[in-house]
C-alpha cells in the first residue's frame, strides 16, 4: 500500500508538467501568431488531447487557446492599422486570419469597435507617442470570467 504523500506528491508532479506544456502551448502561440495554428495541431506538439489542453490552458489562462490566440492576432492587427499603410484586408491576411468576416467581428468584440473605426481613429490617438506606450493604451481587453465561480459571503 503507498502511503497518501506519494499521490499528492505524483500530482503536483503532474500538474507542474502540464503547466510547462501549456507555457509552451502560449509562447507557440505568441511566436506563431500569424501561422494556420489550431487547437489539434498545439495538442500534438505538447502530446496532449486537444479536450485536455483546452480544459488545462482556460484553467491556467481564464480563456481557451483559440481566444488566446486571437487576442494575439487582434493585438497585432491593431499595431498595423496604427502604421495606417495597410489595408484593413491586407492586415487581416497578414495576422493570419482566413476570414475577413471573423476578423472584423472578433476585432469588434474585443476592441469595441470595427477595425476600419479604429484605422481612421487610432491615427489621432497616438500621433506622438512611443510605440510601446502605444501599445500599452491601446491594448484589447477581454471580459474575462473565472472558470472557478468565487465563494458567495452567506
Amino acid at each position: 500500500m503507498c502511503h497518501p504523500a506519494w499521490g499528492r506528491a505524483l500530482t503536483a508532479a503532474v500538474r507542474l508538467k502540464d503547466l510547462a506544456r501549456l507555457r509552451r502551448v502560449r509562447d507557440r502561440i505568441d511566436r506563431e501568431y500569424a501561422q494556420p495554428l489550431n487547437v489539434e495541431a498545439l495538442a500534438r506538439g505538447v502530446h496532449m488531447s486537444a479536450g485536455h489542453l483546452s480544459r488545462q490552458f482556460r484553467l491556467a489562462y481564464g480563456e481557451s487557446p483559440y481566444a488566446y490566440l486571437m487576442t494575439r492576432r487582434i493585438e497585432r492587427a491593431m499595431a498595423l492599422l496604427r502604421r495606417g499603410d495597410l489595408s484593413v484586408t491586407e492586415v487581416c491576411f497578414a495576422v493570419g486570419c482566413s476570414s475577413l468576416g471573423t476578423f472584423s467581428t472578433r476585432f469588434t468584440e474585443l476592441v469595441g469597435m470595427p477595425p476600419s473605426d479604429y484605422q481612421r481613429r487610432a491615427a489621432g490617438v497616438v500621433a506622438g507617442l512611443p510605440s510601446c506606450v502605444a501599445k500599452q493604451v491601446t491594448r484589447p481587453v477581454r471580459s474575462r470570467v473565472s472558470a472557478v465561480a468565487e465563494p458567495q459571503p452567506a
